[in-house]
């Protein structure tokens, strides 16, 4: 019994482990980022001066503040609370709402941005999306003027964290049936029920919660504060992927939101689409931007790294899957591109939104699996990215709406059928009726 705890102490005592430049010297590890090589086709020609200026401020910034630190908080599972101030400063929190401290970025340059924070680090790009795409995004649309005045400053400086609640244990893909409650007191709604996978939720100083009106049956949005009697909120733990985002459990018991919190412009469920048209285009460019990181990256390290007497780019097999993935991004970053267009000119259907997000989370999946082969052995460690990017890709490629729901979207758009519902529940209904 005492070898084994002496084997366990020794075990907990150890030696540090060997700083990176010294265990594996012939390659350079993504805390030093490599610049960017990915724009083959030069699509920077496509932006606004405006919009290249901001893509290199964000990159400059994620490069310089969060690179350093993202394989610890993402190891730790913790988020990295002291480069907020730094996030900030980008001043893109807010993305294309106009007014109130926001930034008023084209949706192009919103999203060009959103890629640039996910090339180096896809849950600091999350944090952002659920943040301002969502949560802001949903109050500018949504709430009334005061509610406005009183919380997008505070949020737009980062001041203030909000976070983004509709999908329930029970309830993800089929969001509108979800079962949380908001019932009519006097002076406001007594909301009770719970919420899964909402992330910032652990330390968000707003809530925006989405319920179902017991008088009338319909969905409706709240504002809930921090620390609000009867709301609890735990992390959720384990997770194999985006782990520095702070995802969280919400419980409700009878929590009370005054009546000047309930967002006035949700009265269906179908509002809630105003606020995941744009938030759809966002997630587009996520795996756009984490695809950037990943082929930056092996990029660098196929000159560096030598086998055989030649640098691993020298070999035909890994020159091959280099240009697969450098033309999947190309593309990529095109059809994320058109997307914005689309939405600023008005012609962007749920069906687009969908389509351009399942297609660039599926492609980047390739992307990424090409990397982790490019890399060999050190494809597995998040000191050079890629088995950081491989793990984080996973939850975006599942949420706001999986690969299989959005492509329902677009086919149901494209035939006019609609096939969400397994056939025999179809015919159930019909013999019901």
């Amino acid at each position: 019994m005492a070898d084994a705890s002496a084997r366990i102490n020794a075990q907990k005592i150890g030696l540090p482990a060997l700083d990176l430049s010294v265990a594996f010297p012939q390659a350079t590890p993504a805390s030093l980022f490599p610049p960017s090589v990915s724009d083959y086709y030069q699509f920077d020609d496509l932006l606004s001066v405006e919009e290249r200026s901001l893509r290199k401020k964000v990159r400059e910034v994620m490069e310089r503040e969060v690179a350093p630190i993202m394989a610890e908080y993402w190891e730790k599972a913790e988020f990295p609370f002291h480069i907020v101030p730094k996030l900030a400063e980008l001043a893109v929190a807010g993305g294309t709402i106009k007014g109130f401290g926001c930034p008023g970025l084209s949706i192009t340059g919103s999203a060009i941005a959103t890629a640039e924070i996910a090339r180096v680090d896809a849950s600091c790009s999350t944090f952002i999306l659920v943040h301002s795409s969502l949560a802001m995004l949903t109050i500018a649309l949504c709430g009334s003027e005061a509610q406005k005045q009183k919380y997008l400053p505070s949020l737009a400086k980062l001041n203030t964290v909000a976070c983004w609640a509709l999908t329930e244990p029970d309830y993800g893909s089929d969001a509108s049936s979800l079962k949380t409650t908001a019932r009519k007191v006097s002076g406001g709604w007594v909301l009770n029920g719970q919420k899964r996978w909402i992330g910032n939720s652990t330390f968000a100083d707003v809530l925006v919660i989405f319920a179902r009106n017991t008088s009338t049956n319909q969905i409706n949005g709240f504002i809930v504060n921090k620390g609000s009697p009867g709301l609890k909120v735990t992390k959720i733990e384990n997770k194999i992927g985006l782990r520095i985002v702070q995802n969280g459990d919400i419980l409700m018991q009878d929590v009370f939101v005054p009546d000047e919190d309930k967002l006035v412009g949700v009265n269906s469920f179908q509002d809630t689409n105003k606020v995941l048209a744009v938030s759809r285009v966002m997630v587009a460019w996520q795996p756009i931007g984490i695809a950037m990181g990943v082929f930056d990256v092996c990029h660098r390290y196929l000159k560096e790294r030598k086998q055989f007497g030649a640098p691993l780019a020298a070999f035909q097999l890994n020159q091959e899957k280099l240009v697969r993935m450098l033309g999947n991004i190309q593309a990529m970053f095109l059809v994320g591109w058109r997307l914005c267009k689309l939405y600023e000119s008005g012609k962007m259907t749920p069906g687009h939104a969908s389509l351009g997000k399942a297609w660039t989370s599926s492609k980047a999946r390739e992307v990424v699996s090409l990397g982790r082969e490019l890399m060999g052995g050190n494809g597995i460690l998040a000191d050079f990215l890629v088995a950081k990017a491989f793990c984080d890709l996973e939850p975006i490629f599942s949420y706001e709406g999986t690969y299989d729901i959005n492509s329902l979207v677009t086919a149901r758009e494209i035939t006019g059928v609609a096939s969400f519902k397994p056939a025999i529940l179809a015919k159930l209904t019909q013999s019901r009726l």
